[in-house]
């Protein structure tokens, strides 16, 4: 007797939710619908929201099932009736399906305008489950408005897209919408690691977080590169094969990579760059990363350690912790605006690499750099110690924004002389040559800071070796020089 020939079948089909429990990340819609169905408040219409692989058509089928089930357990449906295995099945006469991207004429909805004057067969509720609705041609959407508006108490609708901004207003209106979000990284991870766990597929955990960032929200995605995964390897999945199959950079590489820019080598950056573009990686992905890095810095910083709102593992977190160190909020906000402005290029950039080289050394260089208005706060506070000091020299590095100078490199000189004739009178006063004058916040100074001039500055007595030492021992200038990273003295007269 012929064995029966045994028939995979995919991850996506085959740990498809079937029950609310299982629906991971969208919680905030399967308690409206549970307490919807606990209390009898049925809405006429709903409307699912969300991009592609999070959850719209499975939640559409289990409230269906929820609704037309046997024998519920509370609000789950039971799975074993006939109503629950029949809408599973996609075979049942009370639940219509239409995919609207290949049925979206007015001819295609009539037959729902028909269908609707009949009672169900078996179940309470007659469903019909329109998905891609957004594809529905106007005048389709306008044969259905009516019956939509006021459908008999047995007649359900259930709308689901992806575009939601394409479904007109007077349809939105007779719906109950909800916005399903894309799924945490660490939810697909946690996820997968289940499904790994029932099918005997032992897999590293950097392997399906790397799964799971390649899935960028979406559960669907996810659960067909892990199939593929195991398809390629095996049973036994490590980090490294899920990186070459997908084109993923290592956690561990994209921190290092954040780290050099956070500390200015410049030298690691250019050699990182070069190895991933050796091996083949994604360069437009590794962009989404390292921002999405540096996002999380952000948050970090901001909620003071909380992570709660990360989406991020807890080794994750411990390299946060330690890079939250190494900058200030304000300079990882203008890197993150540098990369943010980097990733939106890169679809016209024709040399990628290039673009991202130059894009994460003028990063390094705000991550360590002064910047015209923390000279200015040092400046300020030297003054208001009435300090001895005579003259500091340091270099302001060109940026981005935030007030760096935009060309070469300046000589900002501070005096506290009052007879220097090249001193000005107070900030606002303040010129760089070929640059940008300093914020309005300077205004308050009462230092008396001064650019070298492009004119020739009147001539004063030469310093003694002994006073230039003096000078340079005094106290305030190097707390001045501590205070701005990079600064250092080039000439005393």
């Amino acid at each position: 007797m012929q064995e029966t020939e045994q028939v995979h079948v995919a991850l996506p089909l085959k740990y498809r939710p079937m029950t609310f429990d299982d629906v991971v990340g969208q919680e905030h819609v399967t308690r409206t619908l549970r307490n919807a169905l606990e209390s009898g408040r049925i809405a006429n219409a709903y409307l699912f929201v969300g991009p592609r692989g999070i959850g719209k058509t499975t939640l559409s089928r289990i409230f269906a099932k929820a609704l037309n089930c046997a024998s519920p357990k509370g609000v789950e449906p039971c799975g074993e009736c006939d109503n629950c295995k029949q809408i599973a099945a996609g075979r049942s006469l009370d639940v219509t399906e239409l995919d609207a991207a290949s049925h979206n004429k007015v001819e295609d909805v009539r037959p729902i305008i028909e269908a609707v004057q009949f009672k169900p067969t078996t179940s309470k509720y007659k469903i019909f489950i329109i998905d891609e609705c957004h594809m529905l041609t106007p005048s389709a959407w306008n044969a259905l408005l009516k019956t939509l508006e006021e459908p008999p108490p047995y007649v359900k609708f259930v709308f689901a897209t992806t575009e939601g901004d394409k479904v007109l207003a007077t349809i939105v209106s007779r719906c109950q919408r909800f916005d399903l979000r894309r799924i945490q990284t660490h939810q697909i991870a946690a996820r997968l690691q289940y499904i790994c766990g029932k099918e005997g597929i032992t897999a590293d955990q950097d392997a399906l977080l790397a799964i799971a960032r390649g899935a960028e929200g979406g559960m669907r995605d996810a659960l067909s590169s892990l199939d593929q995964l195991i398809a390629f390897k095996g049973t036994t999945i490590t980090e490294e094969d899920a990186l070459s199959v997908f084109g993923l950079v290592s956690r561990k590489a994209l921190e290092d990579l954040a780290g050099a820019i956070l500390k200015g080598d410049a030298a690691a950056i250019l050699q990182s760059v070069e190895a991933f573009d050796s091996a083949g990686k994604n360069m437009r992905r590794l962009a989404g990363e390292l921002l999405r890095h540096f996002r999380n810095l952000i948050v970090y910083q901001s909620l003071g350690g909380q992570t709660a709102v990360l989406e991020a593992t807890p080794d994750q977190v411990k390299t946060l912790s330690e890079q939250a160190k190494l900058c200030d909020a304000s300079r990882i906000f203008r890197i993150a605006d540098q990369l943010a402005a980097m990733e939106d290029k890169l679809r016209y950039a024709l040399s990628v690499r290039t673009l991202i080289e130059m894009t994460l050394l003028r990063a390094s260089r705000i991550a360590t750099v002064a910047s015209i208005e923390e000279l200015m706060r040092a400046v300020r506070a030297l003054a208001a110690g009435g300090g001895a000091a005579k003259m500091a020299a340091v270099p302001v590095s060109a940026g981005s924004s935030g007030g760096d100078v935009d060309k070469d490199d300046k000589v900002v000189k501070v005096s506290n002389d009052p007879k220097d004739p090249n001193d000005v009178k107070g900030p606002k006063d303040l010129k760089v040559a070929g640059g940008a004058s300093p914020s309005a916040a300077g205004a308050q100074s009462t230092a008396k800071p001064s650019v070298q001039s492009t004119s020739k500055p009147a001539a004063r007595p030469q310093l003694t070796p002994e006073e230039q030492r003096k000078m340079m021992d005094d106290p305030k200038l190097n707390a001045l020089l501590a205070a701005l990273p990079g600064a250092k003295v080039t000439a005393i007269k």
